[in-house]
C-alpha cells in the first residue's frame, strides 16, 4: 500500500476535522532566520562554501561575531574541510553560528564495556535500531555525574561528534531519568479541553540532513507502525503523521509550524525538564530535526529549549 505524503495527510486531516491545514514555517512576525546544512568545501575567516544534500553550492558570509563548535569551541575559519555542518544564518546569507559533525546519541543502554575509554551499545528504538558509541576517558566523569545509572535498561542522552566514522559522546544532554526506560511515569490528569501544552523540546540527528519536521510521542501504533508509540509522561493528545504542530520557543520568543514526520517513541520515555531559561514541566513534547530546531532559536549543544506547542 502507498501512503499519502506528509503534506497530503495534513490537508486530508484538516478537511475531515473542518479546520485550516496550516502552513509549515516560521511565524509571520519573527525575524527571518534560516538554517543551512551541508559539507564544507572551503572556509576562510570571512566566507564558507558548503555543498548541500541536493548537490547545490552555498556561499555564505561569516559574521565577525560568529561562533563555531566542533567537539569544543573553535574559530569558524579553523573548521576542517569535509566536515558536515548545520549553520544558523540571518539576513539571508550571514552565518552567526556553526555546529560541525555534531551528533546526538539517545537511547536505552544495552551494554557497557571498557574501563577507561568506554564503549556503549544503545537501543535507539524500533525506527533507529542499535548504535555503538565511544565515551573518551577524559569525559567519562562528566557523563557519569549526569548518568549515575550507567547500566543496561536505563536511558542515555549525550551530544558529541562523529570522528573517523566513530560516534563520540562528549557532553551530557540531560540528567538521566531515575527510572528504567520501560517504567515511564503516568501523565498527570487533564481537566477540560486544551489547545496548548508546555514542556521540553529537543532535537535528534536521526532525520534526513535537509529535513524540517518533528517526531511526536503520542501516536496510534497502527499509524506510526511502532509498537512503542503512545507513551509519554506529558498529557499529550494523540496526533497523526502529517499533523502540524505550532511550536514556540519560550526562551527565544520564536515560533513555527512544524509537521509531524516521524514517531517519537523514544523521546516519550524521557520524563525530564529543560532549564534553559526557566524550568519546564516534565516531559519531552516533541523532538525536532536539526534544521527546525536551529531555526526556532535552539542551540544544538544545549540540547533543549522550553516550549509551548499547539495544535488544531
Amino acid at each position: 500500500m502507498t501512503y499519502p505524503s506528509v503534506d497530503r495527510r495534513r490537508v486530508l486531516a484538516a478537511a475531515v476535522l473542518g479546520r485550516e491545514p496550516g502552513v509549515p514555517g516560521p511565524g509571520a512576525d519573527d525575524e527571518p532566520v534560516r538554517a543551512v546544512a551541508g559539507q564544507i568545501r572551503d572556509v576562510s575567516p570571512h566566507l564558507i562554501l558548503v555543498e548541500t544534500a541536493e548537490g547545490e553550492t552555498e556561499r555564505l558570509v561569516i559574521a565577525p561575531w560568529a561562533k563555531a563548535w566542533h567537539g569544543g569551541d573553535i574559530a569558524p575559519a579553523d573548521l576542517p574541510v569535509g566536515a558536515r555542518v548545520v549553520m544558523r544564518t540571518r539576513e539571508g546569507r550571514v552565518v552567526e553560528h556553526v555546529w560541525a559533525d555534531t551528533i546526538r546519541i539517545t537511547g536505552t543502554i544495552v551494554s557497557v564495556e571498557g574501563r577507561k575509554d568506554v564503549s556503549v551499545e544503545l537501543d535507539c528504538g524500533p525506527h533507529r535500531g542499535r548504535r555503538t558509541i565511544l565515551i573518551p576517558y577524559r569525559v567519562t566523569g562528566r557523563l557519569r555525574v549526569r548518568h549515575p545509572q550507567f547500566e543496561p535498561g536505563y536511558l542515555f542522552d549525550a551530544i558529541g561528534v562523529r570522528k573517523d566514522g566513530t560516534a563520540m559522546a562528549l557532553l551530557p544532554a540531560t540528567s538521566q531519568p531515575a527510572y528504567p526506560a520501560r517504567s515511564v511515569p503516568a501523565p498527570p490528569p487533564v481537566y477540560g479541553g486544551t489547545t496548548t501544552l508546555s514542556g521540553t523540546v529537543t532535537w535528534s540527528d536521526a532525520f534526513d540532513e535537509d529535513e524540517r519536521g518533528a517526531a511526536y510521542p503520542m501516536m496510534e501504533r497502527s499509524d506510526a507502525g511502532c509498537p512503542d508509540a503512545g507513551v509519554s509522561c506529558a498529557a499529550l493528545p494523540y496526533l497523526a503523521i502529517g499533523s502540524l504542530l505550532q511550536v514556540r520557543n519560550v526562551c527565544a520568543g520564536r515560533s513555527a509550524g512544524v509537521p509531524i514526520v516521524a514517531c517519537g517513541c523514544l523521546a516519550g520515555r524521557f520524563c525530564d525538564r529543560c532549564v534553559e531559561c526557566d524550568t519546564s514541566p516534565r516531559g519531552r513534547i516533541a523532538e525536532l530535526s536539526p534544521l527546525s530546531y536551529v531555526e526556532l532559536g535552539g542551540d544544538l549543544i544545549k540540547g533543549c529549549f522550553n516550549a509551548q506547542i499547539g495544535w488544531g
